[in-house]
């Protein structure tokens, strides 16, 4: 059995497809058809472009609802509901936070309190308004949402709800490094999926086997500050406007690649203790956690094994 292989920057990202299979032109028919259902989802769901649903979302906060196609009110709901779940720590209006800082800036200067205390008053899910009808409406103008933290993973979801309901038995979904997977490598191993070393993306840390599964990573590898000796990563957290510190990496399997995608981020700003706490809680889901002093932490019966050096 082949490989093929499809790789194309795809919602801001290097997506790569991977579908194992005996025939070139079947293969090839449903890596352009997977290269296809995320560009069709990246024109719903992208802030840079007039015409999205995000666009006119976030033009139209404080001023009225806006209606929207119903796979896009869902993903809202299914993202504010996943805010109430982690208590705030995934939060898709974050948004006006992240512009207060420049991680990229070697002088980094942390902006003022009173800066921050003003722009958390534009940010929160339980200001995102879900209304009948598929309207959406944020309460507060200001206020705008993104679907960077759980858009690829919505995407690889859907990609490979249809490659399965083609017949696709084998094949990888590679979003910059969030992995979804069908199937197995080989009818006797699972897909091994590398976690990076945070000091030395090249170099891999330990290995983690998996099926019909996904995994995403949210860490700091390219950007954060050193501040008094302490690491600050870009992440910031929604609920109080700073950014995270003590975590380099987490990394979450679950069946789902939005869900991945999602707690991944949550448990980088919950921290060690809370992340593992909640995660222990999920069935089907479990993480592993690098901390900026190089420990490693990890859920209940992650199975998982050390590279060998």
């Amino acid at each position: 059995m082949d490989e093929f292989r499809l790789v194309e920057k795809l919602m801001g990202s290097a997506f790569e497809l991977i579908i194992k299979d005996h025939d070139k032109a079947r293969a090839e028919k449903f890596l352009a058809e997977g290269r296809d259902e995320i560009k069709r989802l990246e024109n719903l769901l992208t802030e840079f472009a007039d015409s999205s649903f995000t666009s006119l979302i976030n033009k139209n906060a404080g001023v009225k609802p806006v209606q929207v196609d119903g796979e896009v009110y869902q993903l809202i709901q299914r993202s504010v509901g996943l805010s109430n779940l982690t208590q705030g720590s995934f939060d898709i209006s974050v948004g006006p936070l992240k512009k207060l800082y420049n991680f990229k800036n070697e002088q980094f200067v942390f902006p003022e309190k009173s800066a921050v205390k003003k722009v958390l008053q534009f940010v929160g899910f339980q200001h995102i308004s879900l209304l009948p009808d598929n309207h959406v409406f944020l309460k507060k103008k200001g206020m705008f949402i993104s679907f960077a933290a759980i858009g690829k993973g919505y995407a690889a979801d859907k990609v490979k709800k249809m490659w399965q309901q083609k017949g696709v038995e084998n094949g990888v979904i590679n979003a910059s490094g969030d992995l979804t997977v069908i199937g197995k490598k080989t009818e006797e191993r699972p897909w091994q999926i590398g976690i990076a070393n945070p000091d030395q993306a090249d170099d891999i840390l330990c290995f983690l086997p998996i099926e019909n599964a996904s995994i995403a990573t949210s860490g700091d590898y390219e950007q954060y500050f050193m501040r008094g000796g302490k690491r600050y990563s870009h992440t910031i957290d929604p609920r109080t406007g700073n950014p995270v510190s003590g975590i380099k990496s987490v990394s979450v399997v679950s069946p789902g690649a939005e869900l991945c995608d999602a707690l991944a981020t949550a448990v980088f700003v919950m921290g060690v203790e809370v992340g593992l706490h909640f995660i222990n809680q999920l069935p089907q889901t479990h993480c592993l956690i690098i901390t900026d002093k190089n420990e490693v932490f990890h859920s209940r019966n992650l199975n998982f094994k050390y590279a060998e050096k």
